[in-house]
């Protein structure tokens, strides 16, 4: 994978007219069983619900939810320490391109991951238009603080594309997560696909009362 990330995201544009219109569908199976720990986190640890997402940066249905749903949520009980929320990684096509997202958003470090990626997330649509995917994602990069010399390292790292094919492959085997968004509340998987502001006040009522 990490080859492909370097020829197509570095060397050349993404094509993303296919993607627009697609369904959010799943990167590519096999591997351990074992869920990652290495997602990242928001909110108070000891919350009573535990709500967790798996997204791609290439997803159209992740990204609408992320900017049309997500920050109200956030705002009502992510903010007020009513839940607790934990972004897993995957990977929908063209996946080098939702790699080089996620490979970026580590690379700012922990203290940006989240405002990184919610640039990506807004950043789609400038991507879906113009198919230039290298120009979008350096846009993120620098307006992070990185170096265009600093993006392309990290969106060329083997070692760190590895560690998440092998978490995505993870979620694959392990919780058997097959498209994205997928919504998982305290463990249990509630819902494959976006997820309205009201859904998503039933799932949390509902975690709270099997407290």
């Amino acid at each position: 994978m990490s080859s492909f990330i370097r020829r197509l995201i570095i060397a050349a544009a993404a094509s993303f007219g296919a993607l627009a219109l697609s369904a959010c569908g799943q990167a590519g199976g096999g591997g351990a069983a074992a869920v990652s720990t290495d997602a990242m986190t928001m909110g108070d640890p000891k919350a009573p619900v535990h709500f967790e997402e798996y997204a791609s940066t290439t997803c159209s249905h992740c990204g609408r939810f992320a900017t049309e749903v997500f920050p109200a949520f956030k705002a009502k009980y992510i903010d007020t320490g009513k839940v607790r929320y934990t972004y897993h990684e995957f990977l929908t096509p063209p996946e080098p391109v939702a790699a080089a997202g996620v490979l970026l958003a580590r690379c700012a470090g922990k203290d940006k991951y989240f405002s990184v990626l919610d640039a990506l997330f807004h950043s789609q649509e400038e991507m879906f238009r113009t198919g230039d995917a290298r120009g979008t994602l350096l846009k993120v990069a620098q307006s992070a603080g990185m170096t265009e010399a600093q993006f392309n390292a990290c969106v060329s790292d083997e070692k760190a594309a590895q560690a998440l094919n092998d978490r995505v492959e993870a979620s694959v085997k392990g919780r058997n997560i097959t498209s994205t968004p997928t919504f998982i509340f305290n463990g249990k998987k509630v819902k494959e696909g976006e997820m309205t502001m009201v859904e998503l006040d039933a799932a949390v009522a509902e975690a709270m009362k099997a407290q």
